[in-house]
């Protein structure tokens, strides 16, 4: 999400950079934070424009093509031109990207008067915050993402919000990397016949079907639908390290990292052999900054066998070379 970079520490940084090397080895999407990280309090007012984020997923309306093209717009500069194309939208979330389109000129209004309207709209919410913090008021920026999570929990907006109030986390939310790949039927279909399809064999009581469909909704910001996804892959099998992990996986929140951990430790007891358990303790230890301890697990995962063996040799790479040029950057 491009937008304002304030003042980073070493930590953040290396936090930041490590959350791109998950990104390229695993598939995690991520945005840049806002505000400094939360050893920094007092964060510079930003210059320039908000940013705008639209979270239509694998849609092709009309809307939803509409949304894509002026967020394109807006991050070229063409403020104008995108703020026109916003206000041909039917949707609440038209109208909130309009409104920061439009900044300054009455956008902290517009948005606070759509809040009122549509309380538990977290397009609303979200670029409420950013309005708010644009125009110096950080607590208030704050108290409208922490709402946005609260009350639209299942969408971008929400997550997005989370790295913007989580600062020492990297952006995004841990995905779940399955230890087997799905039909070579639905991996030729595109995206939207894609997700259609992994919903269709989600329904019947497969727990492989509910683990790659609850992959795909992870990837599309959808945490809440992926956990019931990951959930019920896991009653029907208690005795699959894939499903147990992709629940524990699933139940990490910003707020509270310890849901997965309490999991997932005794997870590493129980399937001692299996590699996806010691691969995805790692990825979470990467999210709560734990980098060496996430080396050791990736390190043991490697010798544990294909294909998350792969995975993981592919992490530790990138990590390795991540670490290589921040020395160098430091030097």
């Amino acid at each position: 999400m491009p937008g304002y970079r304030g003042a980073v520490s070493r930590r953040s940084r290396v936090l930041l950079v490590v959350a791109i090397a998950v990104a390229a080895a695993v598939g995690v999407v991520g945005g840049a934070a806002v505000l400094g990280p939360d050893d920094e309090p007092k964060a510079t007012r930003p210059e320039g424009v908000p940013p705008v984020l639209v979270d239509v997923g694998v849609r092709q309306d009309g809307d939803a093509r509409l949304l894509r093209r002026a967020a394109r717009l807006h991050a070229r500069g063409q403020r104008a031109q995108a703020e026109r194309l916003f206000a041909q939208g039917d949707s609440v979330d038209a109208e909130a990207a309009a409104a920061i389109a439009a900044w300054p000129d009455g956008s902290l209004a517009r948005l606070e008067d759509l809040a009122r309207g549509h309380p538990s709209s977290g397009a609303v919410g979200f670029h409420l915050g950013l309005a708010r913090f644009w125009s110096g008021d950080t607590n208030g920026a704050l108290d409208a993402w922490r709402v946005t999570r609260a009350r639209d929990p299942d969408s971008a907006f929400a997550v997005r919000a989370g790295d913007l109030l989580f600062r020492r986390f990297p952006p995004g939310n841990p995905t779940f990397v399955p230890s087997f790949r799905g039909p070579a039927s639905v991996r030729r279909l595109r995206a939207p016949a894609q997700l259609a399809a992994l919903a269709r064999m989600a329904r019947r009581p497969d727990p492989r079907a509910k683990l790659l469909y609850g992959v795909a909704l992870q990837r599309l910001d959808r945490p809440v639908s992926a956990r019931r996804q990951f959930a019920a892959a896991a009653a029907l099998a208690p005795r699959s390290p894939d499903a147990q992990v992709a629940e524990a996986v699933g139940r990490f929140e910003k707020e509270r990292p310890e849901r997965a951990f309490s999991r997932l430790g005794p997870l590493s007891r129980r399937f001692s052999r299996a590699a996806t358990v010691r691969f995805h303790l790692g990825l979470l230890l990467l999210w709560i900054g734990d980098v060496e301890g996430a080396k050791r697990q990736l390190a043991r995962a490697t010798r544990m066998g294909p294909p998350i063996s792969r995975e993981a040799t592919r992490l530790l790479d990138r990590l390795e070379a991540v670490g290589d040029a921040e020395d160098d950057r430091t030097e």
